[in-house]
């Protein structure tokens, strides 16, 4: 079992940065691969970025690659993503997920979600 707590959402002027933070519990969390997701009011969440739990490898969306970045420590159960040169479009409820799955892009893959935190971005 994994619980995730997402926090460092908020509101930022475009071309800002925000880092957000994924807090996972479970002792297993290592094992996991993780994600990042946003979903927009009446749009279907869609994939921001993953990290391998294996290899380290990481994969991120076309609509953000060179802007956002994931990451994550092992040692302190939580996973990161840093936004750069933040869009009014990157607005959006942002949920970190894990999954045991090696399919890193659809959000039927991860068994375990947080509640998510509100990027907003004003332009």
């Amino acid at each position: 079992q994994v619980q995730l707590v997402e926090s460092g959402g908020g509101l930022v002027q475009a071309g800002g940065s925000l880092r957000l933070s994924c807090a996972a519990s479970g002792r297993t969390f290592s094992s996991y691969n993780m994600g990042w997701f946003r979903q927009a009011p009446g749009k279907e969440r869609r994939f921001v970025a993953a990290i391998s739990w294996s290899s380290g490898r990481t994969y991120t969306a076309d609509s953000v690659k060179g802007r956002f970045t994931i990451s994550r420590d092992n040692a302190k159960n939580t996973v990161y993503l840093q936004m750069n040169s933040l869009k009014p479009e990157d607005m959006a409820v942002y949920y970190c997920a894990a999954s045991g799955s090696g399919n890193y892009y659809y959000p039927r893959s991860y068994e375990y979600w947080g509640q998510g935190t509100q990027v907003t971005v004003s332009s």
